[in-house]
């Protein structure tokens, strides 16, 4: 047996670390992220005892930064963020640029050079998607209105850091780095660009085509080994190929990667069986991210660390929730939104690594950026707690809410016009998604008025001009469900998976209307029983009603009676 083996040492000892710390974050409900990096600070230079292979460790990360771009790319929704774009597209931009101003501005003050002031605020600018979807998941908020917008917009944010990775090599010899002289910019980018716009036009032209097709040839194989060797050589060789004939960076070429899989029927598929792969190099990505961390810094610094989490969780999260309600949003989507970017993550790890090697970051901004994500990370999750007493405690100062909430906002009315037509009797239909929809189309086919509320403001302009009665903000606000009319109405059917507000909704509906008649849609067995058990209505479980309807055809086929719908 050999005496030196570093990349089996590096590896099994960063996933054995970052198994044990990650379960502890878990156990203390944080982030299993902060585990890997803290793993990674065990390991690293900077900690007494073991040091890992710094360069192996490096090349793990590259691989885990492609496999990472390439999930964002497989999971990148155009139809998604164009539901949200008339917030998220202008909030994200906006947000980035007051955060990186911020950021900017801090590090000037440090007499720093432009470039190096540059990079660390717009590493500060972007959050984690990981972070984000994992969160707004274990808080059944990832279908809702409040989670659409918040994950549009980081698809903003990320595709902006995308672009920030393919032109910030051309720019850094003009912003002070060292890729050459401040003379030959202009040069220096059009070659860049053209790099980028050959090998995003070979991708559309040729690869949307080429690999889905590809997929689907090995998929009629019936083998799922090389189902899964066909994604991850395409996530990792489109990457490689992209950064050796084109010239562009691993991260966009494996983002592009994840796109045009997307086009393929077998998409849902390749991001299933590739996941356990690209997690195990995401963990180890992390890792050697962590490995870079001097803590040190911590009590060197403090004052620079604290300006540093004073941008992340309250500069950048502050100007989220201002950019939410000036496009007239609700309060809770905005507080939603502040907590989903009240941390960073990946891409500032990746642009921090850039920044250093070209010469413009410091290694101290690398490390404040790292303890400003470790610390931003690990306390989001108490973040997001807050959301609901923050709202309730704004909630109950009138003159609070009234200085914080859209003021004379047409869409959280009625108009008149519409409000003669619901004077008794009507249905209070609660969203406006897939589920929403199709109810909206069976009662409209039946003649029965109903009025919807829906939070996203582009859903509800889009049914007036249909000449469908509709309130924008969220149904748990009480002044929603009586613009709503919820005081004459027969039934309020709650058409979202809303596992947070649907007793609120509940409670309001009935102290405003005794009488009235709940329908309540879920997607949780624990909370399905709850709500039986406090009688709130009749409650549709997603799980059941989908084995009623199967169990009904096939009942039916051998000539027997279906069971009824519903519980409750």
């Amino acid at each position: 047996m050999p005496h030196s083996i570093p990349l089996i040492t590096t590896i099994s000892t960063a996933l054995g670390l970052a198994l044990a710390l990650g379960f502890l974050a878990v156990r203390l409900r944080l982030p299993a992220l902060v585990g890997y990096l803290l793993a990674g600070v065990i390991i690293g230079p900077f900690t007494p005892g073991f040091v890992a292979d710094s360069h192996i460790a490096g090349e793990l990360a590259e691989i885990g930064v492609m496999l990472l771009m390439f999930g964002v790319g497989l999971h990148f929704s155009l139809r998604d963020l164009l539901e949200v774009r008339k917030i998220a597209l202008p909030g994200a931009v906006l947000q980035i640029a007051v955060a990186t101003a911020l950021g900017a501005a801090v590090a000037t003050a440090w007499g720093w050079s432009v470039g190096g002031a540059l990079v660390f605020g717009l590493a500060l600018s972007v959050a984690s998607t990981v972070v984000l979807l994992r969160a707004l998941e274990a808080r059944g908020l990832l279908e809702s209105v409040n989670g659409r917008i918040a994950v549009g917009w980081l698809i903003v944010e990320d595709l902006a850091m995308v672009l920030v990775l393919v032109l910030l090599p051309g720019l850094a010899g003009w912003l002070g780095g060292n890729s050459g002289g401040a003379g030959n910019i202009w040069a220096s980018l059009g070659i860049t660009l053209l790099k980028v716009s050959a090998f995003i036009a070979f991708m559309l032209l040729v690869g949307r085509r080429v690999f889905p097709l590809l997929l689907w040839h090995v998929a009629r194989t019936n083998s799922r080994e090389l189902f899964t060797l066909c994604v991850v050589a395409a996530a990792v060789g489109i990457a490689y190929a992209a950064a050796k004939l084109f010239g562009v960076s691993f991260a966009l070429g494996a983002f592009f990667a994840g796109m045009v899989l997307r086009e393929s029927e077998f998409s849902h598929r390749a991001a299933e069986e590739s996941l356990p792969l690209r997690e195990a190099f995401a963990v180890l990505f992390f890792v050697s991210v962590g490995m870079l961390f001097d803590p040190t810094v911590l009590v060197r610094q403090p004052l620079q660390v604290l300006a540093v989490i004073g941008i992340i969780m309250f500069g950048k999260s502050i100007a989220a929730a201002a950019l939410v309600l000036a496009f007239r949003y609700p309060l809770n989507t905005a507080f939603v939104v502040s907590a989903s970017l009240a941390q960073i993550g990946e891409f500032s790890f990746i642009l921090a690594g850039l920044g250093v090697s070209l010469g413009l970051l410091p290694a101290e901004g690398q490390s404040l950026i790292l303890a400003g994500a470790l610390i931003s990370i690990a306390v989001n999750p108490l973040i997001f707690t807050l959301v609901r007493p923050l709202q309730a405690w704004v909630q109950s100062r009138p003159s609070v809410a009234q200085l914080l909430q859209r003021s004379g906002d047409p869409l959280a009315e009625l108009p008149m016009s519409t409000e003669e037509k619901f004077l008794s009797g009507q249905v209070v239909l609660v969203g406006y998604g897939r589920v929403g929809r199709r109810l909206a189309a069976c009662l409209s086919e039946h003649g029965i008025p109903f009025v919807v509320a829906e939070q996203n403001r582009e859903v509800v302009e889009r049914l007036r001009k249909k000449g469908i009665a509709a309130v924008s903000g969220n149904a748990a606000d009480p002044a929603v469900l009586i613009q709503a009319h919820i005081a004459r109405a027969a039934m309020l059917v709650i058409a979202i998976p809303d596992t947070f507000n649907v007793r609120q909704m509940i409670s309001t509906a009935r102290s405003l209307n005794p009488q009235i008649e709940a329908v309540v849609r879920t997607h949780n067995e624990e909370e399905a029983g709850l709500l039986e058990k406090e009688s709130a209505g009749a409650i549709f479980l997603g799980v059941d009603e989908l084995a009623k309807g199967m169990g009904g055809h096939v009942l039916a086929r051998f000539g027997k009676k279906a069971p009824a719908a519903g519980t409750g």
